[in-house]
């Protein structure tokens, strides 16, 4: 899971006399998923319940955190059905994994879930866990989902946020609204404009490592509209063990979590920020490129259709590299 690293850039709203005809700009917020969202949406009317009901629906199909939710019951074996949901999630995580050379995988569940960072305790060792690891060797079939293993269990939770986002987005464009922000947990999808009339502008956090807290230092800010935008990060969800320093980014190539601030870190990557058609998207290869090569990360990005990559990268003086690389 990913902390608040996209930071939406102050808006202020416009008056209601700057409306067209009887639409306005609205704001709803609340919190979901252990994390908070916020949309903003031109709209002739409150969407509150609506965006709540959407959000609702995704968590109950996609939260492993939900015991009655359907990941969850396939997590124990009870159905193997798939809903809309879980189709577009699973197609999408099946590419981005194939994309990523195995580094996006969402059964590494247990793994996560071993290294104290997900939903439940596991005794067993790594070893035996990768066994069950390897989500393209599970199935989309007519009547639902085929695991690898019986005891495969799936965490979306590296793009549900962003896929939340579009669905939010989805449901707005059905209510006719086409301007609109939708961020849940720094994971945003934008449309159309912003409520002076441009394209939205996201500020990218710098990654400044904080265990306890939310810092925002602007990195940069950029300019977007009509795409998704996310970004990941391995400075602000770790552990302190005795072998050093953990991130919560788990290889499902080693089964190990990324290690930092070490002669020998497994990575370079301090953050990761995509823009790509779909928040969904972006969320998947955020992800991935957390646990590859800025050169990887970059191909990877190319060849999925994104428009852009940003990654900031520790060099071996300890001074931070950014690298931006656009593709359209």
């Amino acid at each position: 899971m990913k902390n608040f690293i996209l930071f939406l850039a102050s808006l202020t709203l416009l008056p209601a006399c700057s409306s067209s005809g009887n639409r306005r700009w609205i704001s709803s917020q609340g919190a979901i998923w252990n994390t908070l969202y916020k949309v903003t949406y031109h709209a002739g009317g409150d969407l509150s319940d609506s965006i709540v009901a959407t959000l609702h629906d995704v968590e109950m199909s996609l939260s492993p955190f939900q015991h009655k939710s359907l990941i969850s019951r396939i997590n124990r074996g009870e159905t193997d059905s798939a809903d809309h949901h879980l189709t577009r999630i699973f197609l999408a995580s099946q590419r981005i994994s194939a994309l990523s050379g195995g580094m996006f995988d969402p059964t590494v569940a247990p793994l996560v879930n071993y290294w104290g960072f997900g939903y439940d305790s596991v005794t067993t060792t790594p070893d035996s866990i990768m066994d069950l690891v390897g989500i393209r060797d599970c199935r989309l079939t007519d009547t639902g989902i085929q695991k690898k293993h019986p005891h495969t269990e799936f965490n979306f939770s590296a793009i549900t946020k962003g896929y939340g986002c579009d669905a939010v987005g989805d449901m707005l464009r059905r209510n006719g609204c086409d301007d609109f922000l939708v961020e849940i947990g720094g994971e945003i999808r934008v449309s159309g404009h912003s409520p002076h009339g441009r394209p939205w502008r996201i500020m990218v956090d710098a990654p400044h490592e904080s265990n306890d807290r939310i810092v925002h230092d602007e990195m940069m800010t950029i300019s977007a509209t009509d795409c998704g935008i996310a970004t990941s990060g391995n400075y602000r969800n770790y552990r302190l063990t005795d072998i050093g320093k953990l991130s919560h980014t788990i290889s499902p190539v080693t089964g190990r979590p990324v290690t930092l601030d070490t002669q020998d870190s497994d990575s370079t990557v301090l953050s990761a920020t995509v823009i790509a058609n779909t928040a969904m998207e972006a969320d998947a290869l955020a992800t991935a490129s957390m646990l590859m090569s800025p050169s990887a990360a970059e191909a990877m990005a190319r060849t999925a259709g994104a428009s852009r990559l940003i990654l900031a990268v520790s060099t071996a003086t300890d001074s931070l590299l950014i690298l931006d690389s656009c593709f359209q």
